[in-house]
């Protein structure tokens, strides 16, 4: 199924701290809820099958 840019960027652009779970803004440094500096790119594409 074709995504919509504007849903992609709404729902896919943004980091996830590794410690906490918590989503945060893709030009943060460090996460939202715990302050750790752990974060990674929200995965695109899905996992497994």
């Amino acid at each position: 199924m074709t995504r919509f840019p504007e849903a992609e960027g709404r729902l896919l652009i943004k980091k996830i701290c590794m410690k906490c779970g918590a989503t945060n803004a893709i030009k943060a440094l460090r996460c939202r809820r715990c302050r750790s500096t752990e974060l990674r790119v929200k995965a695109k594409e899905g996992r497994g099958q």
